[in-house]
């Protein structure tokens, strides 16, 4: 059996692969690097999205998530356009080429999911892994914040 430390690793490893294999594929069939197909995904899935929610949502620096949405603008996957609630900011959407890319490397994201993952785990595996990524997020998430709590925020991943 095997104790924290292997799987701590096994699970960085396994990530690591995992995130270069299909950014692979996704840039080899799409042109499209998972990070901007990550932001385009949550883009779809959230309206009126600021850089800051899609920093939030992703755990990432502001700064970082600014600047690849820079690089997305500047493809024409998305547009910023002004906050009607508050013009101090711009809510970011993607462009009819965003979508028409983001749906393409849908295809390709889900293909590589399913061979990589699906193909490997049975569903009932996979609800179980998933359940206990999900605990350890959500108790990681709550000793970080306690620790904010006695010592001040920590600084976030940059993108």
């Amino acid at each position: 059996m095997p104790d924290v430390k292997t799987f701590f690793h096994e699970l960085v490893y396994y990530q690591v692969e995992l995130w270069d294999a299909v950014d692979t594929r996704l840039q080899e069939e799409c042109g499209l690097p998972l990070t901007w197909f990550e932001i385009m995904d949550l883009l779809n899935r959230l309206p009126d999205a600021r850089v800051q929610d899609i920093a939030a949502a992703f755990s990432i620096s502001v700064g970082g998530t600014s600047k690849v949405v820079d690089k997305l603008e500047a493809s024409g996957h998305c547009a910023r356009r002004p906050n009607p609630a508050d013009r101090r900011s711009s809510v970011i959407e993607l462009t009819d080429q965003g979508r028409a890319n983001l749906e393409r490397a849908a295809a390709v994201f889900d293909r590589e999911l399913a061979a990589r993952i699906g193909s490997v785990v049975s569903e009932k595996e996979l609800d179980r892994a998933f359940a206990t990524i999900a605990a350890l997020r959500n108790a990681g998430r709550e000793l970080d914040g306690d620790r904010a709590a006695r010592t001040g925020p920590s600084r976030q991943r940059s993108a």
